[in-house]
């Protein structure tokens, strides 16, 4: 059962493979592991939130929307309505896990069994497949064949990805060189679904098959091998290879070939040569040289199945045929000898896989890595304005309680003579409707004879009610214009204030009793809302005492309940009230119900600052964790996937001569990197991780800002893991490349309107990092760059953070730091400094950072100074400017 053949030599196509997909197998390495560590920094992030979910969901990834319980509690602010973001998609999470954990796997498609054949025994270099055209390839009945590697050489059928079948094949019968015919093919007599279904297997010790599988797939019927296509590259990295043995393709094949395309991956589409009935090696040369039927055509013609082809998207007409070294092409060999191609083919689709991996890891670094920053600014504007908030709430309502105060004070006399006019202007309408009242609950008599005094006082309460009713409503709104006003200038802004506060803290149970409390204390002490416009708190005062005096006053007993008695019991209740005796009586209580809600106000609000200052605690360690831990470590895994990315599309830069050093790395010239030319190569070898992280976080904000003419452009990044002959990693940052540094050219010599200029492009660059949320940090004469025209560009952004992920700790160059870092001289005046640009340069060196003006308002002092030497000089210093 063993193949006849001992040790087994590379055929030229074989070799060429082996040798292009050696620093695949490299790179997929890298990217294995840096998955790994982002799902294992995924899985660590949701348990150190309280997941109770456990390890097997970490391993399987984080889902989309995912929260554990007590995540919302442990860390609100960080997790509240963006965990579903920190996390992998599952749909990327699969897609990445089944890109980075496949193996490549060659498919072998064609025209017919024959050419196929051809192209498998040519590939492994031994005549494995029998080579014979069948009269009518539409009744094709060979299996899949799936070529593995293994130490023994054996045949077998097997069900795809499930078990071997217990069958007898003829190549059991003994040795064997090439495979037995009746073994490929699916009997007519089997009835066994799973014996028909079955691919036959054939394991080989083959150095090219421990790098890939290889499939050759069956032609049963149009069409099918597309679909057999699309089951099989769900699991591994697909380099589809095409057999073609005529000079054109059928209708059907074309029909074929347009369903192929539509899932957008490259075809090697490769012509066998005219077969005659024995097995041919790829190379022309050699005893079977003479059997091979050469093309006649020349090469630079071309063929009807190259026009084929085009016509059907594979090819381009611009691309003669071959593929862009960004992104793997469908490519037409059509001379054998050339099949050897195949290696650089299968290398730029490999790479296509690969590079597609990369760049949706790196995207959900890049996503995740910007929420936490977001946050990051978030909580730093939280701990800087709550406290604000608190402050302002304390003191605007204590304005406010001391305008309530002094309300109640000095419109005691207003309110008396309010109540006055009110119940004069209303005393005649009130008696009359007195008098026409009609008693609900109480039979009186049609002559208003005598009731008893049960009736008697139930008709007296009416009548009270009926005045209280009428004159609450009548008071009450003259009362609202004497605080009406403070409704907007106090209650509004404060309660909105309290609203944020409330909402922030995080103690569900004290904040809904606290809330509560206070909406109940803005209502009751300061007539808002409900005082003046519903029940009236001082309206209820009012008629309080009003019903107190009615109760005391005396009553002839038995009266007749008349239209006269009704008014006379009206007017009496009206005459008997003294209004300044209600108005004390009101502002009195007023002052007392002031000064009790203003005190349960103040505890209320102790009560909810204790509660902040523990959220606030805890948020200060979360914006800690986010700066120190969760930021740079993300941040870091994102500038792995990106510089493989990049390497993996552009390559390796070139090292040429040095061009300067500096304190974290050394520049060297490049001539040309991914279609840039000439740049600059900034070489950084990171001590530690504290280097390795600063220097990720650099690269994120770098990569992360729009394109600018005063920023030097950063072209990308490449990990060079054998830098110094393998004995560190490093850095390679590949930039663009000027013409000098600005230090360099104040040393030949600027003239003052080129050094405007400079300052005016250097303001610029600078308003534009402070525009994305940057601080440079780091401005100084060696990373402003010039070029030939002297414009400056800033480079160098190792210093440079969003102000959210400072730490607080002093960076940069000690004398290019900003004046109230140190103390010392200030640059001398020189004669060429006129006074207007002297006071802006103290100005901008003022040791209080409040007194240095903003660069809003430098720019345009700048341009002035600039346009105004200009114009003195006529223009001919400005030429260099």
């Amino acid at each position: 059962m063993e193949a006849a053949g001992g040790g087994r030599s590379l055929s030229p196509a074989a070799r060429e493979l082996l040798r292009s997909l050696g620093s695949c197998s490299k790179h997929a390495s890298y990217l294995r592991q840096n998955l790994r560590e982002t799902k294992k920094y995924f899985r660590e992030l949701r348990h150190s939130h309280g997941s109770s979910s456990g390890s097997q969901e970490g391993e399987q990834g984080l889902g989309e929307g995912e929260a554990g319980p007590g995540e919302a509690d442990s860390q609100p602010t960080l997790l509240e309505g963006s965990l579903s973001c920190i996390s992998f998609p599952r749909h990327e999470e699969e897609y990445l896990q089944a890109t980075v954990g496949s193996f490549p796997c060659i498919m072998i498609l064609g025209q017919n069994c024959g050419a196929k054949c051809h192209v498998l025994n040519s590939l492994l270099g031994e005549k494995l497949l029998p080579v014979i055209r069948s009269s009518n390839e539409k009744k094709c009945k060979r299996r899949r064949l799936k070529f593995t590697h293994g130490k023994r050489t054996s045949i077998s059928l097997a069900l795809p990805g499930q078990y071997v079948l217990v069958h007898h094949l003829a190549a059991h019968q003994g040795k064997w060189d090439t495979i037995p015919e009746e073994d490929l093919e699916i009997q007519d007599d089997s009835q066994d679904p799973a014996h028909r279904a079955a691919h036959l297997e054939v394991t080989l010790h083959h150095p090219l098959l421990q790098e890939m599988d290889i499939l050759v797939l069956p032609c049963h019927e149009i069409g099918a091998e597309v679909g057999k296509l699309d089951e099989c590259w769900r699991h591994s990295l697909p380099i589809i290879v095409y057999a073609i043995s005529e000079d054109r393709f059928t209708d059907s094949e074309e029909s074929e070939l347009q369903e192929m395309r539509e899932h957008s991956l490259p075809v090697f589409f490769i012509k066998v040569p005219k077969l005659l009935n024995i097995f041919h090696s790829d190379s022309p040369s050699g005893p079977d040289k003479d059997i091979l039927v050469k093309n006649s055509k020349s090469e630079k013609e071309k063929s009807y199945l190259y026009r084929q082809l085009a016509k059907l998207d594979f090819l381009s007409p611009s691309m003669g045929g071959q593929f862009n070294s960004s992104k793997a092409q469908s490519m037409l060999v059509e001379h054998f000898e050339k099949f050897r191609q195949l290696g650089v083919f299968g290398k730029q689709v490999v790479q296509m896989h690969l590079v597609d991996a990369a760049t949706v890891l790196n995207g959900v670094h890049c996503r995740c890595l910007d929420i936490f920053i977001n946050q990051a600014f978030d909580m730093q504007r939280d701990l800087q304005i709550t406290p604000k908030r608190l402050e302002y709430t304390r003191d605007k309502e204590n304005e406010l309680f001391q305008s309530l105060m002094n309300i109640a004070n000095r419109k005691q006399e207003e309110m008396r003579d309010m109540i006055v006019d009110t119940l004069s202007s209303m005393k005649e309408e009130l008696l009359e409707e007195a008098a026409n009242l009609q008693f609900k609950d109480i039979i009186i008599s049609e002559n208003g004879e005598t009731v008893g005094n049960k009736d008697i006082k139930c008709c007296i309460k009416q009548i009270q009610e009926l005045i209280i009713s009428r004159l609450n409503q009548a008071v009450a709104n003259k009362l609202i214009s004497s605080v009406d006003y403070l409704r907007e200038s106090f209650v509004g802004t404060l309660e909105r204030c309290l609203k944020s506060l409330e909402k922030s803290n995080q103690d569900s149970a004290m904040n809904n009793a606290t809330s509560n409390h206070l909406k109940q204390i803005l209502n009751a002490a300061y007539h808002v809302e409900v005082t003046f416009h519903s029940g009236s708190t001082v309206s209820r005062l009012l008629w309080e005492q009003i019903k107190q005096i009615i109760h005391r006053m005396p009553w002839v007993h038995p009266p007749s309940v008349t239209i006269e008695w009704k008014r006379k019991i009206a007017q009496d209740a009206i005459e008997s009230l003294c209004a300044s005796k209600l108005a004390k009586s009101i502002c009195s209580q007023f002052r007392t119900r002031l000064n009790s809600s203003h005190e349960a106000f103040a505890a209320s609000l102790r009560q909810l600052e204790t509660g902040l200052s523990g959220r606030l605690e805890k948020t200060e360690d979360l914006w800690l964790k986010v700066r120190k831990d969760h930021a740079p470590r993300l941040a870091r895994l994102s500038l792995e996937s990106r510089s493989l990315r990049d390497l993996l599309l552009h390559g390796k830069p070139k090292l040429g001569r040095e061009l300067g050093r500096g304190q974290y790395g050394v520049v060297y010239l490049c001539d040309s990197w991914a279609g840039h030319s000439p740049c600059a190569l900034k070489s950084v070898v990171p001590p530690d991780d504290k280097h390795w992280n600063d220097l990720a976080l650099e690269f994120h904000y770098t990569r992360s800002l729009p394109r600018h003419e005063r920023l030097v452009d950063l072209h990308g990044s490449v990990i060079d893991y054998s830098y110094g002959g393998g004995s560190s990693i490093a850095v390679l940052l590949i930039m663009e490349r000027l013409h000098r540094d600005l230090y360099a050219g104040l040393k030949v010599g600027l003239k003052l309107e080129v050094r405007l200029q400079i300052a005016l492009d250097v303001v610029e660059g600078i308003r534009f990092l402070h525009r994305q949320g940057l601080v440079h940090r780091d401005i100084k004469l060696k990373n402003v760059l010039l070029d030939k025209q002297n414009r400056a560009k800033i480079t160098d952004l190792g210093f440079c953070k969003p102000e959210a992920m400072m730490s607080g700790s002093i960076v940069g160059t000690p004398i290019h730091m900003a004046p109230e870092l140190f103390s010392g001289a200030r640059p001398e005046r020189l004669p060429t400094f006129d006074e207007e640009c002297w006071q802006l340069m103290e100005a901008c060196w003022n040791g209080d950072p409040s007194q240095r003006p903003l660069l809003g308002i430098v720019q345009p002092i700048l341009q002035s100074i600039m346009d105004r030497l200009c114009k003195s000089h006529s223009g001919t210093l400005c030429k260099d400017g």
